[in-house]
């Protein structure tokens, strides 16, 4: 049933990409600049979970590369390397400059006068959830050498610029934005109906059973392909010739399932510690979330700080936030608020 199983996976890059023409258009134009050996601005990609914030930036990194010979392009995940020191070693590392560096007893600046010496081919460096960077002065650690061109990810703007100072968010704002929306069901079963044509035999799918899962996802591209994913890897193992309803049904459950602990597990130390305060005390407002969480940690964070945090679990459905920003409240969100797959 599976043809090609890279085309199912949630990092695959298609050679071509639905509905983000603009976007690919208008990133494409910023970082021109660095095919003719010159500096690109840097670029802020936004929109929401699932928007194809990532694999828009990818594909235009990779088609670069394809067109010019001295691009090089590095990615990092800015949600699992949160400080500014994993950030600028997994640079630094993609670009095969760490040998001798020590993860322990090494100093930033030390990180930084590697990427300033650093003459090889010009780069564009990918930091992904940049605003889960806990030192986000490391935007500006690259923002001055000229041999790197930036992308940053983030679901809003504003999120970023809080967290940022006045030094970098004059800069910031002057970068070029690249501004997704959520996709709507029509362009969902537009992606998946190219998924499955690459990567299923055919007729193992309907096109109902494509626009119900669109429906499902509710814009979320990411959820979409893993509901698709999840679906044929099942009927896949128990030799069905088709995706049954029934499998459908379960995948869509189990899709949600697994992005969800994929979250989960993706939070900081910090963030974690947030999280099961929410889980343990819900309904809770921010000041007292604040204060339980000042309790249980070192070096707490600013409210500020665990405002954003909270924001961030909102983002990715891992919790609530009901009432106005007077008296908002956080809890987990109930199983029963998932799209159900009719």
């Amino acid at each position: 049933m599976i043809r090609d199983a890279r085309v199912l996976r949630a990092g695959f890059v298609p050679r071509e990409v639905e509905h983000r023409d603009a976007e690919v258009n208008h990133l494409s134009s910023v970082l021109e600049p660095i095919t003719n050996g010159e500096p690109a601005d840097t670029a802020i990609v936004t929109g929401p979970s699932g928007a194809g914030k990532t694999c828009i930036s990818q594909f235009v990194t990779e088609r670069l590369r394809e067109e010019v010979l001295d691009v090089e392009a590095t990615y990092v995940n800015c949600w699992r390397n949160y400080t500014r020191f994993r950030t600028l070693y997994q640079i630094l590392d993609d670009l095969g400059a760490t040998i001798d560096i020590h993860r322990q007893s090494t100093p930033h600046d030390e990180l930084v006068d590697r990427l300033q010496q650093h003459d090889g081919p010009r780069t564009v460096v990918i930091l992904d959830e940049v605003d889960q960077l806990e030192d986000p002065s490391v935007i500006y650690d690259l923002h001055s050498l000229p041999q790197f061109a930036i992308i940053c990810i983030a679901n809003k703007e504003e999120e970023l610029f809080s967290r940022v100072d006045d030094r970098l968010v004059s800069r910031l704002r002057s970068s070029e934005h690249v501004r997704m929306d959520k996709y709507h069901d029509e362009q969902l079963y537009d992606i998946l109906s190219a998924r499955a044509k690459w990567g299923l035999d055919e007729d193992v799918i309907t096109d109902d059973q494509l626009y119900r899962i669109a429906d499902a996802a509710a814009g979320d591209a990411r959820l979409a392909i893993g509901i698709l994913r999840t679906a044929a890897g099942k009927a896949d193992r128990e030799n069905h010739e088709r995706i049954t309803d029934n499998i459908l049904l379960d995948a869509a459950e189990d899709a949600r399932a697994q992005i969800k602990q994929k979250s989960i597990d993706s939070l900081t130390p910090h963030q974690r510690v947030v999280y099961n305060i929410v889980r343990d005390h819900e309904p809770l407002g921010p000041s007292e979330i604040h204060d339980r969480y000042t309790e249980k940690v070192d070096d707490p964070r600013t409210k500020r700080t665990v405002r954003t945090y909270l924001s961030k679990m909102v983002q990715y459905n891992l919790v609530d936030a009901e009432g106005t920003s007077r008296d908002r409240e956080y809890s987990l969100v109930g199983s029963e608020a998932a799209s159900p797959m009719q």
